[in-house]
């Protein structure tokens, strides 16, 4: 569409492609805010965790849904800029990888819930201390990663991107080795086994945000090269293979 009316003179282009570039601005900003708000659910909700902090979770409950309206607005918005201006080529792509970002960060904003609401549920449970520290450490991990993986797609950065679709493999890592060390505290202390079980779903929830920035990794770089990364991504998440030997 942009090719087309720049044939028809330079008035009608300069209108046409402020107003295209301003919707896209826009999107750009609906994923800006969409991130922060990830960001601050998912640290909200580990720190909800750690200080057994039930009014900062049910904080984290409610941010979800400014979440899932960012989500839909933008997904509306970008939908509307398709069809009304056409766009091709890196126009295009931006758009869908708007849509494509804006699904990641919701879902991310869904599984920071999920350990908001874990925290309601493990009210007066004991806690292993360090289990939760183990579990912070992943989380902050996985905050790194996110924070990252947003500075790369405001500033078009594909290496920044790779960087953090790398290192998902030290996440999954890590989970593996809560996972065991949490199946040990419940063989070994039965009274921990409610609490440890919310525990290992926390972790879970946690190790699919970081699965969620590795998605956005590899949109960004299928926004700026144009083609999308074909190599397997590293995964070191064993735990659906660990077994548990009780001694007879």
């Amino acid at each position: 569409m942009r090719q087309n009316n720049a044939l028809k003179g330079r008035p009608m282009t300069d209108h046409i492609v402020k107003s295209f570039d301003a919707e896209l601005n826009e999107l750009r900003q609906f994923i800006v805010e969409m991130g922060g708000i990830a960001e601050k659910m998912l640290a909200d909700s580990v720190q909800a965790l750690v200080r057994s902090d039930v009014a900062l979770a049910q904080r984290v409950i409610v941010a979800d849904a400014r979440l899932d309206n960012l989500q839909r607005e933008l997904e509306e918005r970008g939908i509307l800029v398709i069809a009304k201006r056409q766009p091709m080529a890196v126009d295009l792509r931006e758009i869908v990888s708007a849509i494509r970002l804006a699904g990641d960060l919701e879902r991310i904003g869904d599984l920071a819930k999920n350990v908001a609401k874990r925290v309601l549920a493990v009210q007066g449970h004991m806690q292993p201390p360090k289990v939760v520290i183990g579990l912070q450490h992943m989380a902050e991990m996985v905050a790194e990663q996110l924070n990252d993986v947003l500075d790369a797609y405001t500033g078009g950065d594909t290496e920044r991107a790779l960087d953090v679709w790398r290192r998902d493999d030290s996440t999954d890592a890590l989970y593996t080795s809560l996972f065991r060390e949490l199946l040990t505290y419940m063989m070994e202390d039965p009274r921990s086994i409610t609490f440890c079980t919310h525990l290992l779903f926390c972790a879970k929830n946690i190790e699919r945000i970081g699965d969620h920035t590795t998605n956005i990794a590899e949109t960004i770089h299928y926004l700026v090269t144009g083609t999308p990364l074909t190599a397997e991504r590293p995964k070191s998440d064993t735990s659906s293979f660990s077994s548990v030997y009780v001694a007879s």
